[in-house]
Parts: structure tokens; C-alpha cells; sequence
């Protein structure tokens, strides 16, 4: 948790000084309660690191692929000269995202990751894929992730303003 805290002042420093004004001086309090809340229930102190960049990826602000391609990164296991996804690494990657959904109630089971995984892999003969087939299945949206481009849609609306008027 203190290197994860660290790590968060660095970032939210960083954005301070780009965009004055622009970050609650308690964000990286905020952050790291949020992170422990999904990510430490029982309170141990002890937080993965890749969980909680797949939180921060997630909760980002960027695109959906530049989201997806990090999450590619991070989870990726190097084989030679590529990296690929296992079902394994597949399988931390979704129980990490939806811990998400979780902390406001919308749990998913752990058949809802397996299903998922299932169809990442349909037709797959390897053990493991390449980040075209892993974009590709996320560009999809399968359902055990339909939150994530639902929020980012909300998100991406949220400061479109027209002239018309309601009634």
C-alpha cells in the first residue's frame, strides 16, 4: 500500500502542475481508499500492483483501445519475441476489473469470468493469444465487461452540449 500511495502522490503531483486547480487535494487519499476497499478487504495491507493499475486503466479517462492495449501490457505473459494472454492471465485480469462493479454491488460471479474466458478462446487451439485476438474479443464487449464502454460513453457525453432547448 505505501509504495502504491507513492506512486499515486507522484501522479496526482504531476497532474496539479498540469492542470491547476484541476485535482482535489485529497485524491490520492480518495484513490488509495478505493483501491484498498477492492483490493484489501481484509485489510492486510497488501495491494498487487497490477490490480491497481488495471483499476487506474480502467477509471482513466483515455480511449477504450488505449485502455485495452494497457491492459494487454500489463497482463501479457512474454513468449520469445511476442507477448500473449492466457487463459490464466485472462482470468486475473477479469477478477481484477470486476472488482469494479463490486464495490457498488454489481458482482459477478466467478462463472460469469469463466463463460468469458470461454469465449475469448473459442476456436483457439493455443494455449495463449496475441493482442489482435484479445483487442478483438474486448471490442466485442462481452458481457462480463459491458460496464467499462458503458461508462466510458457516459463519460465521453458527459461535456456535449447542444443548442436545442426542452421543454
Amino acid at each position: 500500500v505505501q509504495q502504491i500511495s507513492g506512486m499515486l502522490m507522484e501522479l496526482f503531483q504531476r497532474v496539479r502542475l498540469e492542470k491547476p486547480g484541476q485535482v482535489d487535494p485529497r485524491a490520492t487519499e480518495f484513490t488509495l481508499s478505493l483501491l484498498a476497499a477492492m483490493y484489501d478487504r481484509s485489510g492486510t495491507g497488501y495491494i498487487k500492483t497490477r490490480s491497481a493499475a488495471a483499476a487506474l486503466i480502467a477509471l482513466s479517462g483515455d480511449t477504450l483501445l488505449a485502455k485495452y492495449r494497457a491492459f494487454f501490457q500489463f497482463y501479457a505473459v512474454p513468449d520469445g519475441k511476442a507477448a500473449l494472454i492466457t487463459r490464466g492471465a485472462l482470468r486475473s485480469l477479469l477478477t481484477d476489473l470486476n472488482q469494479i462493479p463490486a464495490i457498488v454491488g454489481e458482482s459477478c460471479t466467478l462463472s460469469c469470468v469463466e463463460i468469458a474466458i470461454h469465449s475469448c478462446f473459442h476456436g483457439v487451439l493455443n494455449s495463449a493469444i496475441v493482442e489482435e485476438k484479445f483487442l478483438s474479443w474486448l471490442r466485442s464487449e462481452p458481457a462480463v465487461l459491458l460496464w467499462l464502454p458503458t461508462c466510458y460513453r457516459l463519460s465521453a457525453t458527459e461535456m456535449v452540449s447542444h443548442q436545442a432547448r426542452c421543454r
